[in-house]
């Protein structure tokens, strides 16, 4: 019950307040923690978290929610720079980020993108997220898994929609990538037949289609309403990659309205991502068929544990339970170092294990 007593602390707050804490007052901040919003429940944990570490690090730090506008988070991380930070967490809402990264960089402040690549930017060097393209993978397996894809024909293919993230969040990208490296050769062999938009790569122009601004369940149910109406009407859909679970849960509501959907044993199987305390109750119910969770836990602390050795003056550090990537990520102007976290694949058959008995949630959360 601890972690919902932090988390509504941190809804009461967040519209326009911040967090202040550790070895005094606000003024002369070491850390500044950037959060991008609150309607997606795992940013609210992220922010209580990050706070939490950096302060029992010893750090002055602060917390601040964008409320998914740019313009107001910008302004946020100027207040920051203002006080003195000498390092920026930013989960950042999209590339209009990029002119206080590169005012916060002239003045000597170290930056990490937190768990979204900063793109369209040369003025940092380091990201810290999940394999995102394993999350997509987890993803794709699933529903190759519940539809026993490698045993069915062209003759007699399975029907799927695809949903996709925020085209603003280049994670959007890795999710339906991944998850597309394992559904696309059955798309190709008849044996999988998309209703809707089909791209088969992220790079695709039909990708803005399916994307979900501001990854807003509103949008993604409306959509399916759509689809419901006009592209799907005169098909039983068999899976619906959904990318994470506020808009799993919103596209199973519009699919449950539906007369071929309205009980559990109808309702497609409908991936997600992030562990919520909603979604993991759907897949214990049977109403969602997975999510993969992303331990936030693990990311603040080496988020901190990064902060920490940069504040010290180390490059590149190891970090526990990361590995270094200084490959990969691209944000179209340098490659920066990232270092990634392993996520896990959560089904009704683990959900109690991981989201349970690791302390994550309480019994009570869940049942």
């Amino acid at each position: 019950m601890r972690r919902i007593v932090v988390l509504s602390l941190v809804l009461l707050l967040a519209a326009g307040m911040v967090f202040a804490g550790g070895r005094g007052e606000a003024a002369g901040l070491d850390i500044g923690l950037a959060m991008p919003e609150t309607h997606v429940e795992r940013w609210q944990m992220d922010g209580a978290a990050l706070l939490e570490g950096a302060q029992q690090a010893g750090y002055r730090a602060e917390v601040t929610y964008g409320d998914a506008d740019q313009g107001r988070q910008n302004q946020q991380i100027q207040d920051f720079i203002t006080k003195g930070v000498k390092l920026l967490i930013i989960g950042n809402i999209n590339e209009g980020v990029n002119s206080v990264v590169r005012e916060a960089a002239e003045e000597g402040i170290i930056v990490i993108a937190y768990d979204r690549l900063i793109t369209g930017s040369d003025a940092y060097d380091y990201y810290i997220t999940f394999d995102n393209f394993q999350v997509g993978v987890f993803q794709g397996r699933a529903i190759e898994e519940a539809l026993d894809l490698p045993n069915v024909s062209a003759s007699d293919p399975k029907v799927i929609t695809l949903f996709a993230g925020s085209p603003t969040d280049n994670n959007a990208n890795f999710f339906f990538d991944g998850a597309m490296s394992v559904l696309r050769p059955y798309v190709e062999s008849g044996a999988l037949e998309i209703v809707g938009p089909a791209p088969l790569r992220s790079s695709d122009a039909a990708f803005t289609r399916i994307a979900t601004e501001n990854w807003r369940a509103d949008v993604a149910k409306a959509r399916m309403e759509n689809l419901l109406s006009a592209d799907a009407r005169d098909v039983v859909l068999d899976a619906v990659l959904a990318p994470n679970d506020t808009l799993a849960r919103a596209i199973i509501e519009a699919l449950a309205a539906d007369a071929k959907y309205d009980t559990t044993e109808k309702l497609p199987v409908v991936t997600g991502q992030d562990g919520e305390i909603a979604s993991v109750q759907a897949i214990r119910d049977g109403r969602q068929y997975m999510t993969v969770f992303k331990d936030t836990r693990n990311l603040a602390a080496a988020a901190i544990q990064l902060a920490d050795a940069l504040l010290s003056g180390q490059d590149t550090p190891a970090i526990d339970g990361a590995r270094l990537d200084t490959e990969t990520y691209d944000t179209g102007l340098k490659v920066v170092n990232s270092y990634l976290l392993e996520p896990i694949n959560v089904t009704v058959d683990n959900y109690r294990e991981v989201m349970i008995d690791s302390g994550y949630y309480s019994a009570s959360d869940i049942d």
